[in-house]
């Protein structure tokens, strides 16, 4: 049989391996295809420990907010969410400090694009690029930046003009990401609060508010058409604090209680926390996007409060986040959804003392400032950062990594003439 060849290319975001093989003295198909697949079997072990993970795979992430001045670095944060076992977190930022403490922890982060920037980036897709290649693409692969939040609680706040770029903002951005090919890699999306919604009770009542819905409908449009999910802040805290005469604070902690039954629906919820969710999918119906999945962004409940902020208590934060990570570990649906996995992101990982407001604004935290825990719902302190490392060994695709793969590939090579 003649000398056969066989070309190979494997694509990875901002770099791409060619690998040419010369096989002689193949004696059948059969052998040249059997190699073929060892090394096609090799690459994908390989590749599937370093490449980023594209989405929110697991339940349970944790909103990682630094406006505090006596926080942990952020090299010890990682320590403490992998000693947590925290695998998904999201900023509010692109603080580089923060990027380059994450490189090669393996842990999946949103990072954020601050409402301040949204003026300057919906201009036009080079500024939007300019920052990307400033805050992302240096980062990656070793940072698994998964995703990008265009500002946060835009549409339905007080500042008309950033309805106006909020969209413009959105496409540039993922324009950027797909001149650089990392549309696959990282997410583009834009939280929102409750304020979207004219009521979301019962939660089959949901809509969007009329004026909100002007510029809500075209943003949703763009995000069906990339696959992003709706991310929705929400608080069974706050719902419970602006009317506690009238909601029971069982209710609103996953405690038992009887419940409401949605009238229109015939479903029947024994948490507040579901009823928002399947409000936001309600309206996202009502839209004209049944298809879309709900994440929550941020979820939480404050453990101290000013007198007037009913329910803000550090029993009522431990039984809400206890009982929410129970419920969500279950990894089921809600009853209007059942077949979307209920996910969402813990507010937040710290209390953060410069946080203006109420009182209730500093004392969010899972963990105190020192890395202990503020309360136990099962996670674990920050342990000393000289402990036994759980990095995985291949942070980067190039240098050391591409030089095991060539080796590797040689060495296939030498086996492949040796027979």
């Amino acid at each position: 049989m003649t000398p056969a060849a066989v070309l190979c290319m494997y694509p990875v975001p901002n770099y791409t391996v060619f690998l040419f093989f010369k096989m002689k003295n193949v004696n059948s198909d059969e052998r040249l295809s059997n190699w073929c697949l060892v090394y096609l079997g090799f690459i994908n072990l390989l590749y599937g420990a370093v490449l980023t993970v594209y989405a929110f795979k697991g339940t349970y992430g944790v909103n990682y907010g630094r406006i505090a001045d006596n926080l942990p670095s952020p090299g010890s944060v990682v320590t403490l969410l992998k000693a947590a076992k925290i695998k998904n977190t999201r900023i509010y930022d692109a603080d580089h400090e923060v990027l380059k403490a994450f490189k090669g922890s393996g842990i999946e982060i949103i990072i954020g694009l601050g409402n301040e920037y949204l003026k300057e980036m919906s201009v036009g897709e080079d500024r939007a690029m300019d920052w990307i290649k400033e805050n992302v693409q240096p980062f990656l692969p070793g940072t698994k930046i998964v995703g990008i939040a265009v500002g946060n609680e835009i549409l339905g706040g007080g500042d008309h003009e950033l309805w106006e770029v909020l969209l413009p903002s959105v496409k540039n951005i993922y324009g950027a990401l797909g001149r650089l090919g990392l549309t696959k890699v990282v997410e583009v999306s834009s939280p929102h609060s409750e304020a979207v919604f004219t009521n979301s009770f019962p939660p089959s009542a949901c809509v969007f508010k009329d004026d909100v819905l002007v510029y809500m409908k075209p943003l949703l449009e763009f995000f069906s058409k990339t696959g992003s999910p709706f991310y929705i802040n929400a608080y069974p805290f706050l719902a419970y604090k602006s009317d506690p005469e009238h909601i029971d604070i069982n209710y609103a902690l996953f405690k038992s209680n009887q419940g409401i039954l949605d009238s229109k629906t015939n479903l029947h919820y024994d948490n507040m926390f579901e009823a928002q969710v399947d409000a936001a999918y309600a309206a996202l119906e009502k839209a004209g996007f049944p298809k879309m999945e709900v994440i929550v962004s941020e979820t939480g409940w404050a453990s101290k409060g000013d007198p007037d902020e009913a329910g803000a208590s550090l029993e009522n934060a431990r039984t809400y986040n206890r009982n929410l990570r129970k419920r969500l570990a279950k990894k089921k649906g809600t009853p209007y959804r059942p077949k979307f996995v209920a996910r969402a992101y813990i507010f937040a990982l710290f209390n953060e003392n410069l946080k203006p407001g109420p009182t209730s604004e500093r004392n969010f935290g899972l963990f105190k400032a020192d890395g202990s825990i503020a309360y136990d719902i099962g996670f674990t302190g920050l342990k000393d950062s000289s402990g036994a490392s759980s990095l995985i060994p291949f942070k980067v695709i190039g240098g050391s990594s591409c030089t095991l793969l060539l080796t590797t590939c040689i060495t296939l090579l030498l086996l492949i003439s040796a027979s």
